[in-house]
């Protein structure tokens, strides 16, 4: 991943977060075995000052918060992250080889005010021994299927792995087929997703799509002849719409030295993307989103998206939260 430069945007993202309220986060009150429990504090955000973010008529915010961590802490570089149980639990993956669990705190108007509860665990190799080496633990994505099994994708050693129950995942993965290509050493399988028939849809950073199943891997749309630029829109994180078919994903972009964005979006079936739902820039709210999650809520869908700090005290660990009303992804963004 590509760190946002220092100085003037820490300058920028201070400004923009400087009267946000800060809490504690409630510990888990017994970590389950095998898992450590994570500090951590949780700082309030909105979309920004006025000129930054953009949504599409039908979308709303509905809370944001962020995860702040000690320097030291595991769960910095958070890169995806999908919702569990009753949709309040969450599961995320950091590009350093940890998986991460914790809640998300809703006030009584169901707007986003928290999380609690963040344990993590060390990721381990098929041999059951923990990963220790970057090349190996570099987790950019995950799913988890409708039976309960956490898959989660991996760069540089590009490949994707079953790790059992996301309840109680296995010390032993196996396994998973993958599109058969050639990704970039740092540039693999951002996006993954559950299908709505039992597979799995797979998109790669530099462009791609693939849907999976035990077999084989099928292209939905072949990559470019030339691989897409950190100034181009790049696909990070994907999730299945809970209702009526297709996909939601979060894009980047970044432009030297300060331009940082991100964007919603839906997928079809072909694998072709609709309307902007969501752009966040500066001058308000945004970093390096990766993360996506989705979820139906209140007669449209409930969007959780995540930022990637990269352990760079230049950037922040965001957690936003939007609400798509039933079909109004058509419209998209109004020039």
């Amino acid at each position: 991943m590509t760190p946002i430069r220092r100085g003037l945007v820490a300058l920028v993202l201070l400004a923009v977060s400087a009267c946000a309220t800060t809490s504690m986060v409630a510990p888990a009150p017994v970590p389950m075995a095998g898992w450590t429990a994570g500090a951590a504090t949780t700082r309030t955000v909105g979309l920004g000052l006025p000129g930054g973010a953009r949504l599409a008529d039908g979308v709303r915010f509905a809370g944001g918060v962020e995860i702040v961590l000690p320097t030291d802490s595991p769960l910095h570089s958070l890169s995806d992250f999908k919702l569990v149980d009753d949709a309040h639990g969450f599961v995320s993956v950091t590009d350093a080889g940890d998986l991460v669990r914790g809640r998300l705190t809703l006030n009584s108007q169901g707007r986003l005010t928290g999380v609690s509860g963040l344990q993590y665990r060390r990721l381990t190799l098929t041999d059951g021994q923990p990963i220790t080496e970057k090349f190996d633990g570099d987790a950019e994505g995950l799913l988890v299927t409708d039976g309960g099994d956490l898959f989660i994708s991996f760069e540089r050693n590009h490949r994707i792995w079953n790790y059992g129950p996301v309840n109680a995942p296995h010390a032993r993965p196996t396994v998973v087929r993958h599109p058969d290509h050639a990704f970039p050493l740092n540039d693999g399988m951002e996006g993954i997703s559950d299908t709505h028939d039992g597979g799995w849809r797979v998109t790669g950073e530099n462009g791609g799509v693939w849907d999976c199943v035990s077999a084989a891997c099928r292209t939905v749309v072949a990559p470019p002849t030339t691989p897409l630029a950190d100034s181009d829109y790049r696909i990070t994180g994907m999730d299945r719409a809970p209702t009526g078919g297709g996909y939601f994903v979060v894009q980047r972009t970044y432009r030297p030295p300060l331009d940082v964005r991100a964007q919603v979006r839906r997928m079809d079936a072909a694998g072709a993307l609709g309307p902007v739902l969501a752009e966040l820039k500066l001058p308000g709210t945004t970093d390096n989103f990766e993360g996506i999650a989705a979820v139906a809520h209140a007669g449209g869908t409930r969007l959780y998206i995540l930022s990637d700090d990269n352990a760079n005290p230049a950037q922040r660990t965001l957690l936003l939260a939007f609400d798509v009303r039933d079909r109004e992804y058509e419209l998209g963004l109004r020039n």
